[in-house]
């Protein structure tokens, strides 16, 4: 098989053998949760439910107000105990807790929404946003909007992202392999959606189970091809997964649909079969949870709203004393300084540092080697937007395109002088956004 790629990129270890070889089980059911009302990209729900209310699984808690919005539903049955703000994994935000009543009783409004060949498009799109199904990978856009193709865009392709390029993380890999029917009958639910023919579901070839397990899964469709893709990092970045498999460039400061593709994760796709078969939205995801950090990592199908403290327990507990906690991955994750927090639709993975491991490079001065812009997957100069970020000069970092950055991280990585690449160009970023903000 040939294998697909972009230009540039890095090579970092994988380190997911601690995992990859692990099958899913089922987490023990938490007794409390704790669900934000804001889990992804956009403006956040509105509770639907008050505290004394008696709640049951997949009953929808918070009602999307916005079109960028996805509603959540509640991942047990029990009663509602607060709505209060708390902290969450992207900061503090109004959550819903309840308590478990331990019986799992499913709501009424929970059914199958029939066969797909009898599903108009409209009608598999709206499924979708009442299923409030996000982007699994990390990203957590709502997928409904990404499936809501405008008329003036000529979308013919979807890409289904099982590239999993993130070191440590095996979430997918398992996917793939223990339910991949149902990544499947999500794709071709998709491709009816949006009216498009033609999917790619793309996965490096350090997992050579998972593509020919979707490809015995994908046999009968023609439409769909799986393709393999050379293990390299950021390979599972959208404009990057774009470029490899239909070598289309998405315009600068454009989206996906300008290319004529829209890319959702293989775990995104899964949810919508299962939304479509079960009628249940999206409460519960597979979850990595690994690093040296954790005595027995392991993969977990956990529930949203689960607390990160219990489900590492769950896992042995911490091995010694933990260095730093990230959710998601090392390269795109986030940092947490607690683990009194709770997971959520997007936590594809939780992982955990030594204090060796955690322990920050002290930076030196730029030898200008150009390594950070030979492997720019984005085609930057990582290092003169850095550098003018550093010097608050915020209008000539956006002049060299700083918001073209994808913070994928592989110029921090690739850095030989450890310089903080990507922290300042997140800044610069963060100053050019506001700043148009307020001229508005």
């Amino acid at each position: 098989m040939s294998l697909l790629s972009f230009r540039g990129g890095v090579h970092p270890p994988h380190y997911k053998e601690a995992t990859e070889r692990c099958k899913v089980e089922k987490a023990k059911e938490p007794t409390r949760v704790v669900i934000p009302l804001q889990q992804h990209i956009g403006a956040p729900c509105e509770a639907v439910v008050k505290v004394g209310d008696k709640v049951k699984v997949g009953q929808k808690i918070g009602e999307a107000k916005a079109f960028v919005c996805a509603p959540v539903h509640s991942s047990v049955s029990g009663e509602v105990k607060q709505i209060t703000k708390m902290l969450a994994p992207t900061g503090e935000a109004q959550c819903v807790v309840i308590e478990s009543d331990g019986l799992n009783e499913v709501h009424e409004s929970v059914k199958p929404k029939g066969d797909l060949a009898n599903l108009s498009a409209k009608e598999i799109i709206e499924i979708v946003k009442e299923a409030g199904i996000v982007g699994m990978g990390g990203a957590t856009f709502p997928t409904h909007v990404k499936l809501s193709v405008p008329p003036d865009k000529n979308v013919d392709t979807i890409i289904l992202n099982g590239a999993e390029c993130e070191p440590y993380l095996t979430a997918d890999h398992r996917l793939m392999l223990e339910n991949p029917e149902s990544i499947v009958f999500g794709l071709r639910a998709m491709m009816k959606g949006t009216n498009v023919s033609k999917a790619y579901i793309g996965i490096e070839n350090n997992k050579p189970d998972a593509i020919e397990s979707m490809k015995n899964a994908a046999k009968e469709y023609n439409e769909i091809e799986v393709v393999g893709l050379q293990t390299k990092y950021p390979q599972g970045a959208e404009k990057q997964l774009i470029y490899a498999c239909t070598k289309r460039e998405v315009p600068s400061g454009g989206l996906p649909m300008e290319a004529g593709v829209i890319v959702n994760n293989v775990a995104t796709a899964s949810a919508i079969g299962n939304a479509i078969k079960t009628g249940m939205p999206l409460i519960e995801r597979i979850c990595t949870i690994t690093g040296k950090g954790i005595k027995e990592p392991k993969n977990l199908l956990i529930k949203v709203g689960t607390s990160i403290k219990e489900i590492i327990e769950q896992c042995g507990g911490y091995n010694g004393t933990p260095g730093k906690l990230i959710l998601g991955g090392p390269m795109m994750g986030h940092a947490q300084y607690t683990d009194e927090i709770c997971s959520t639709k997007g936590t594809s993975g939780i992982l955990v540092f030594t204090p060796e491991e955690a322990r920050l490079p002290e930076p030196k001065a730029c030898i200008r080697c150009g390594k950070c812009v030979e492997i720019c997957p984005a085609f930057l100069q990582p290092i003169y937007v850095s550098a003018y970020s550093l010097n608050n000069m915020y209008d000539t970092a956006e002049k060299y395109r700083a918001l073209d950055c994808i913070e994928c991280g592989s110029c921090s990585f690739i850095c030989p002088s450890k310089r903080p690449l990507l922290q300042s160009i997140r800044v610069a970023k963060r100053e050019i956004i506001a700043k148009k903000r307020k001229s508005k």
